[in-house]
């Protein structure tokens, strides 16, 4: 049985072309670490350099350097969080939120630091005027995904960006579901820190991400994890520039490679395409499933204020029997849960029982989404049936 992959918002599948080749060319050809040897080692360095410039020009964002490499988005999430916040200070979050931002503010609650949350609505939509009335005067920062790994709604950033530049406020913005797809302008949206991953839209393997952030958060930004960098090797202080004030022990050197890879296809390819050949998939899936009876599909329908990421519950049914029958009789694989945003589904009115997500990729086809829906109306045929 043909396997169909439809859950790239949990991490894109197939890679960008040649990604697998350049993790192994490093482990088999390369191999040496950055910063830490006395022979040859410029390979590695001029690599994770030239890749730290390409997700700069990526994100336009003008200070390579401050472009820091960890395993993925939640890492560089807890970094920003934990580096930044006080006891005292008070952040507000969107209700869409994953817990990559609500475990950590847990976290730091016990230690002393507030929270509001931005209210959603149904479709997930956030309005950012709504920011004013959550204000208070020991608020530091604002924090907010740019479109949900729930609904697939794309929420307001660059009105959020503005109301934050102009209230003197932190405006870190996750790219979980974005980045790669959505073009994100570092400046334009007024951003001070902006996360990334590379194994979703950036079509880059797992176990690489990172941070962009100001030279002025940085200076502020307290060193949470501290180590050997190859740099400054005299000292027993942790490295006062960056990348290195934040990028200690070895880096996944391979994982890097691969990202490379991957953004000189995206660069390639341009996002424009990409988009509109998700939107595409997204727009057909969305129509035809307005014909099904008995579901409930999330989100906006106006395709601009979303991404292809369409979760369905399924009114009169367990949402895990669904998935269960879509992967054993016609291998479509999608994701069924809360996936890790609780408070998304709160909004959204599908705690606790959660959707079943389908979300299409660039390397997904039309005749996936038709195999998809016709599996999904025979799953609903036969489990009436059952029931009657």
């Amino acid at each position: 049985m043909k396997k169909i992959y439809l859950d790239n918002a949990a991490t894109s599948f197939p890679k960008a072309p040649g990604v697998g080749d350049a993790v192994k060319y490093f482990i088999d050809q390369i191999g040496d670490n950055m910063n830490r040897s006395g022979y040859d080692s410029l390979t590695s360095d001029e690599m994770v350099f030239a890749t730290r410039d390409m997700l700069a020009q990526f994100f336009n964002f003008p200070t390579p350097e401050n472009v820091v490499f960890t395993l993925n988005i939640t890492y560089g999430l807890n970094f920003l969080l934990k580096g930044l916040l006080k006891p005292g200070d008070h952040v507000i979050v969107s209700s869409m939120e994953h817990n990559a931002v609500m475990r950590p503010l847990m976290q730091l609650q016990a230690r002393g630091v507030e929270f509001s949350r931005l209210p959603g609505d149904e479709l997930g939509q956030v309005d950012a005027q709504s920011l004013h009335s959550l204000l208070q005067p020991n608020t530091r920062m604002v924090v907010v995904t740019h479109a949900s790994n729930v609904s697939g709604t794309i929420l307001p950033v660059k009105e959020i960006g503005a109301i934050c530049q102009e209230k003197d406020l932190w405006f870190i913005l996750d790219t979980a579901q974005t980045a790669g797809i959505l073009p994100i302008d570092f400046q334009d949206l007024k951003v001070d820190a902006l996360t990334f991953t590379g194994h979703k839209g950036l079509l880059g393997p797992q176990g690489v991400g990172g941070f962009l952030l100001t030279p002025e958060l940085a200076e502020r930004m307290e060193t949470l994890v501290s180590g050997g960098t190859g740099s400054l090797s005299e000292y027993e202080d942790v490295p006062p520039y960056l990348p290195d004030k934040f990028e200690a022990g070895t880096p996944n050197l391979p994982g890097i490679y691969g990202l490379n890879k991957s953004l000189h296809y995206i660069e390639k390819v341009g996002l424009a395409t990409i988009r509109q050949k998700e939107l595409e998939l997204a727009a057909y899936l969305l129509e035809e499933l307005e014909t099904i009876d008995g579901i409930r599909v999330l989100g906006p329908k106006d395709l601009e204020e979303r991404m292809a990421v369409v979760s369905v519950d399924f009114l009169d049914h367990d949402n895990a029997d669904m998935a269960y029958y879509l992967d054993k009789h016609y291998g479509i694989r999608t994701r069924c849960g809360l996936h890790c945003a609780p408070s998304a589904h709160k909004t959204l009115g599908t705690f606790p029982q959660g959707t079943v997500r389908f979300s299409p990729g660039h390397f997904n086809t039309l005749k996936d989404i038709e195999t998809a829906l016709a599996a999904i109306r025979q799953g609903l045929k036969e489990m009436r049936s059952t029931r009657s």
